[in-house]
């Protein structure tokens, strides 16, 4: 099952560290935050991933390009220009880098990525937040209601939009969220049918507005919640605080 991941932003709101690189290579304990989620949907056995990218993409492409280098032991001849690989520490993963343009929104990132997902039911998420959710379990929960999308939904006191599920976890509505309002958001960690993109029109669709509103009312969308660990790095207080938890042993979002 291949794992989508929206990497294409400008976060502008940690523009700090925005400004010289992509916001999913800004990173949490000498690694990119990209590499943290891609850690936790290993460590369930995805090892798949197409990365949607954007803004500074080929910064990217380079992490990548060389990452099974700086993850080896290595003889180089340098009178031969010959690499002999030793002992490597790298991940056992396969990974897409697309262009989804510069500017293109969420859901047009994703449609633009339809090859590379093909006709099988596929993981999405954001290049930003970390968690401790239990990505097999959303896959089952998925698979038991039998609809188009499931998104992993947290409770955290936040400016996001709200989610109201009913009691057997059918999205009906989104709403704005209230400033002490107790209510769920999207966390990502989402689990699609291919048949959710034939409710992307195309670079210009925001996933998160006429996507997933029409997929609620539609009843093809369900919520999964999640009460553990979640956390988005949205500001430079957020890329402090994961950055604390990392360095005193609380990163609850490291499952592997």
């Amino acid at each position: 099952m291949k794992v989508v991941i929206l990497a294409g932003g400008f976060g502008t709101r940690i523009s700090e560290e925005s400004h010289l690189k992509p916001k999913p290579m800004i990173e949490i304990g000498e690694k990119p935050i990209l590499w943290h989620i891609m850690k936790e949907y290993s460590h369930f056995g995805f090892n798949d991933f197409i990365v949607c990218l954007g803004y500074k993409g080929s910064m990217i492409k380079d992490f990548f390009a060389h990452y099974y280098l700086y993850q080896s032991d290595v003889t180089i001849d340098l009178s031969k220009d010959d690499f002999t690989y030793h002992r490597s520490n790298s991940e056992p993963w396969k990974v897409t880098l697309a262009e989804t343009g510069l500017t293109t929104m969420t859901g047009g990132r994703i449609k633009r990525v339809k090859d590379y997902i093909g006709n099988e039911t596929f993981l999405l998420t954001y290049g930003d937040g970390v968690s401790d959710v239990d990505i097999a379990d959303t896959v089952r929960f998925h698979k038991a209601h039998g609809k188009l999308a499931t998104m992993t939904t947290v409770n955290v006191a936040s400016r996001f939009g709200v989610i109201q599920p009913d009691k057997d976890g059918r999205v009906r509505r989104f709403r704005e969220k209230a400033a002490s309002d107790g209510s769920l958001i999207n966390a990502g960690y989402m689990v699609c049918e291919p048949g959710v993109l034939d409710y992307i029109a195309g670079d210009e669709t925001v996933f998160e507005r006429e996507p997933l509103e029409k997929l609620a009312k539609d009843g093809q969308l369900m919520a999964y919640r999640h009460e553990g660990f979640w956390h988005c790095m949205d500001t430079m207080r957020d890329k402090e605080y994961l950055e604390e938890l990392w360095q005193t042993g609380g990163a609850q979002g490291k499952v592997w």
